[in-house]
């Protein structure tokens, strides 16, 4: 019969184990690690200032408008001054460009001139038209230099503050090019050629 005490001992034995881990368990308490989350009350202060910009954009939008219409009315009424430039038909060229050195040291910027020959095309336009029409015309809407086409195009080009044109063919194609000449001579028109040419066209008052 001595042999029954073994009772007491396997039941102390089953709960020292259980008791540790216990122990153990309440040492995890740092579970208030995720509590850097009170960091979003920032969230209020985005969308206040915010919502007020847009309607300031609205404002600039209808005052816009109401200065357009007061500029287009300007260039209708100017009217360009018209030079006559006495010169032959084989002289009309050189006196053209004379014409054109006289603008640019007066100060006359390049792309103010623009220069119409009624007769044989300008050198310098030969020489551009032989790189193709594209390029060609590309300068004459990049407006830096002085631009030089013949009358049959001069339609298509555009308004600039002088055109010089020189009479250097017959008189149908002068009678042609000058009142072309004139709509596209936003404040100088000078023509070199025949007078008594030029008046026929342009009228006996030039």
């Amino acid at each position: 019969m001595p042999l029954i005490p073994e009772e007491p001992q396997i039941h102390e034995s089953a709960q020292g184990p259980r008791a540790t881990p216990a122990s153990g368990r309440t040492a995890p308490t740092p579970r208030p690690v995720p509590g850097p989350r009170p960091a979003a009350p920032s969230r209020p202060g985005r969308p206040g200032p915010l919502r007020p910009a847009p309607p300031v954009q609205r404002t600039p939008r209808d005052a816009a408008p109401k200065p357009g219409p007061s500029a287009p009315a300007a260039p209708a009424s100017a009217t360009p001054q018209i030079q006559l430039i006495p010169a032959s038909a084989q002289g009309a060229l050189d006196a053209a460009e004379e014409a054109v050195d006289l603008l640019l040291d007066s100060g006359r910027a390049p792309g103010d001139v623009l220069v119409i020959t009624t007769g044989e095309q300008h050198p310098w336009a030969v020489h551009e038209l032989s790189f193709g029409e594209a390029s060609y015309w590309a300068q004459h809407d990049a407006g830096d230099d002085v631009f030089y086409t013949d009358g049959a195009a001069a339609g298509r080009a555009g308004v600039r503050p002088v055109v010089v044109v020189a009479v250097n063919g017959g008189a149908e194609s002068a009678a042609e090019a000058l009142p072309t000449a004139r709509s596209r001579a936003g404040s100088l028109l000078i023509v070199c050629g025949d007078p008594q040419q030029i008046n026929a066209v342009l009228g006996a008052g030039v």
